[in-house]
């Protein structure tokens, strides 16, 4: 069955959004830590990686990956500056830094990850059997 490009460039908008959608809870609870262990990096990271394995998985796509991972990049940069009242959603410290580059690398693993849903393609041709005799 073939899929419509209408319906493929609706499954990466909507992929675009899902990892929007995970890239602003993330990029908000990156910095939550219990004494010194970052349970929001951890959890955050997980999530993240866990919804890119999940949208490359059920579409069968690369591109709704591609979308998902720029949806989270993208909301990842917009809300790391500095908000309208000084705010600070990503402080330049350890824990943003990592969070920033933690996320582009999950999103570059997931995408660049071989599929190995197809067969292996053949750059050879068979070789070619002798015909039997037929007996006449």
């Amino acid at each position: 069955m073939r899929v419509s490009w209408v319906s493929r460039v609706l499954s990466w908008v909507a992929a675009a959004v899902v990892g929007g959608v995970y890239g602003i809870a993330g990029t908000i609870a990156h910095s939550v830590a219990w004494g010194p262990i970052p349970v929001g990096l951890i959890v955050a990271a997980i999530a993240c990686a866990a919804i890119l394995i999940a949208v490359r998985a059920l579409t069968h796509d690369r591109g709704a990956a591609v979308a998902a991972g720029l949806g989270m990049i993208g909301m990842l940069v917009l809300i790391s500056g500095v908000g309208p009242g000084g705010s600070v959603v990503v402080p330049d410290s350890l824990s943003g830094q990592v969070w920033t580059y933690l996320v582009a690398g999950i999103v570059l693993l997931v995408i660049a990850w071989p599929s190995f849903s197809r067969p292996p393609v053949r750059t050879e041709a068979p070789a070619a059997q002798e015909p039997e005799p037929h007996e006449t």
